[in-house]
Formats: structure tokens, C-alpha cells, sequence
């Protein structure tokens, strides 16, 4: 079991909470630091940083936890969202103390009202004294005759054109015209037309085709698995949105080189190729529904299978906790 070291002092109560809960979760999987870098993809110094309440750890690394370690990310996402609150809560601060420490010096620096007469000076004044002498006159450094008659030159032109511009637009305010001008028809705006996505997906339909369901936000509580099927020691399956209108598929107890892809009738599909011992998952496909979507696997062993997809249940396509929901038809061979 790793020795933490204690969370800093100045953690808002939910981050230091969130923390504590990454390491029971750390704790609980007996794996190492090192090992939970391995199969989340997340390298050993950015997860020392999380599990330290130096960083908070992004919301894909807080899943890519989940899946490793077994746990329903349901609860772990609820606390993630009310640290990265409180979180950005403490950086705002954290500004705002800065921007006015940084003001307090900008107004205690010598000079900072003007620059400050050398030291045993005095300003002159106007009258030099009983004789009525004024203080001899300054000579113009070169050059400042001509910069001033450039000045002026400038500032002339400035006001013609002010003069000119006026003069038109009086002119036109001073037109009669008869004839209404016709207003222009209101155009239909983009959101009337566009449904309403959830908070955090960012993509819909054809906009999905080739993006990362992590990365656009159609997964979590947004997803399916449609149908899945036993490869090996791998489980292979038909991931589904019905929220973004799109499918992908995943490969489970993955080993390097192993390779899995998705293909639907009519459409061009995506492969991926494992680097690591981590689930791996295509990019996605839109499609109008799971029905139809083929994910195939093929391992470095030389086992093969695929798994068909079929209706997702329910009303929005959801899955608790990730889970795969059921088998569609599988085939599996050599």
C-alpha cells in the first residue's frame, strides 16, 4: 500500500475530499502509481500530482481511473464536477489577490505619481525675483519645428474630412422618400432549427463521424453497449450514443498490436491498433441506429470475432456505470 503524503493545507474541502478518494480507489486496486499510469495512458508524474492535490485531475483521467479499478463512475463523476467548482473557485481568488498585491506595489514604487525632482533641486518660478527677470528661454530641441507644422498640417486634414463626412450625412437625413424601405424578413436563427444538446457534448450526428466520443462528450451517462462478444481473453463491443447519433466500437483486456474497428452498412469504418495494456476504442461512426453496426477485433494470437449491434433501450440510450448492456450477435473464430 503507497504512503501518501498529507494533502496541502490551503485544498478547498472538495478537492481534498476528491483526492482522498482517488487514493482509497488506489488503494483498494493494489496497484502502483506507476501501474495506474500504464493503464489509464496518463504518465506517472501527472497522476502523482493528481493523487498529491497539486492538479486536478481531468475528467477523462477520473474515467479512465473508474475503468481500470472496477468502480461505477457515476459517484466519482458527481465528485469530480463539485472539485473542478470549487477548484476554479480558488483560482479566481488566487487572481484576484495578485492583480491587487501587484496594484499595492505598483502604487507604493518611488515615481509612481510622476518622476520625482532630483534630489536638492527646486522648481523655479515664473517671476526670478525682485527684477522682474523671467528664466532664460529653453532652445527647441532640432527638428521640433518641423514635427509641430506636421502636427498641424495633420489636424487640418482631420477637420476637413469631419466637415465633409457631416455635410453628407446631413444631406442624407434631409431626403424625402416616399417609399417605405422594406424591412428585412426576420431569418429563421440556427437555434430554432438545431436541437438543444446536453451540457458538455459537442457534437451531433455527421459532426461525430471521425471525433473521439471521450473528447466530444458522448459518453458517461450518454452511452450503450449494444452488443458484444468474446474474443479470447478480450471482450469486444458496439458502443452507442443515441444522444450524438453515433457508434464506436471498444476492445476490453487489450494487449499490444491487438486491433479492433467499426463498420456500418454504406459508410467507411475506423481501426485502431493497441500501444498498451488499456482498453482501447475506434473513433465514431454516425449512423441512424446501432442496428446494422459491425465492431470486429483481431487479436496478436490470431483470434478473431465480432459483435452486431442492435436497438438500444430506453429512451435516451443510457448505461449505468458503463457497463456493457447486453450481447448482440457474436461471432468468434480462429
Amino acid at each position: 500500500m503507497p504512503r501518501w503524503k498529507a494533502l496541502p493545507d490551503e485544498l478547498d474541502p472538495q478537492v481534498r475530499e476528491f483526492a482522498s478518494q482517488l487514493r482509497r480507489l488506489v488503494d483498494r486496486s493494489g496497484l502502483s502509481v506507476a501501474a495506474v499510469a500504464e493503464r489509464t495512458g496518463y504518465s506517472r508524474t501527472s497522476w502523482e500530482r493528481y493523487l498529491g492535490g497539486r492538479l486536478l485531475a481531468p475528467k477523462a483521467a477520473v474515467l479512465a481511473l473508474a475503468e481500470v479499478t472496477g468502480t461505477s463512475p457515476v459517484h466519482l463523476t458527481t465528485m469530480w464536477e463539485l472539485a473542478e467548482r470549487a477548484w476554479s473557485r480558488s483560482e479566481q481568488r488566487h487572481e484576484r489577490t495578485m492583480e491587487a498585491a501587484r496594484a499595492d506595489r505598483a502604487r507604493s514604487a518611488p515615481g509612481a505619481f510622476g518622476p520625482a525632482p532630483p534630489e536638492g533641486s527646486r522648481a523655479l518660478p515664473v517671476d526670478a525675483g525682485p527684477t522682474g527677470r523671467r528664466p532664460p528661454r529653453v532652445p527647441e530641441p532640432p527638428g521640433g519645428r518641423h514635427r509641430r507644422r506636421i502636427v498641424m498640417f495633420l489636424a487640418g486634414v482631420i477637420g476637413a474630412l469631419l466637415v465633409i463626412t457631416s455635410a453628407v450625412l446631413l444631406t442624407d437625413l434631409g431626403r424625402s422618400d416616399d417609399k417605405p424601405r422594406a424591412k428585412p424578413s426576420p431569418s429563421r436563427s440556427a437555434s430554432a432549427s438545431a436541437p438543444a444538446l446536453p451540457a458538455g457534448v459537442k457534437c451531433v450526428a455527421a459532426s461525430c463521424t471521425g471525433q473521439d466520443p471521450e473528447l466530444m462528450g458522448c459518453t458517461d451517462k450518454l452511452v450503450q453497449t449494444v452488443g458484444s462478444a468474446k474474443v479470447g481473453a478480450s471482450v469486444v463491443e458496439v458502443r452507442y450514443s443515441r444522444t450524438c447519433g453515433a457508434a464506436w466500437a471498444r476492445l476490453k483486456q487489450v494487449a499490444p498490436g491487438d486491433r479492433v474497428e467499426i463498420g456500418a452498412p454504406g459508410a467507411a469504418g475506423y481501426r485502431v491498433v493497441a500501444d498498451a495494456y488499456r482498453d482501447t476504442y475506434t473513433k465514431m461512426l454516425a449512423v441512424q441506429g446501432p442496428a446494422g453496426v459491425r465492431a470486429c477485433a483481431t487479436l496478436t494470437s490470431g483470434r478473431s470475432g465480432c459483435a452486431e449491434g442492435r436497438a438500444a433501450a430506453g429512451p435516451s440510450g443510457a448505461a449505468t456505470g458503463g457497463r456493457p448492456g447486453g450481447s448482440g450477435t457474436t461471432t468468434t473464430g480462429q
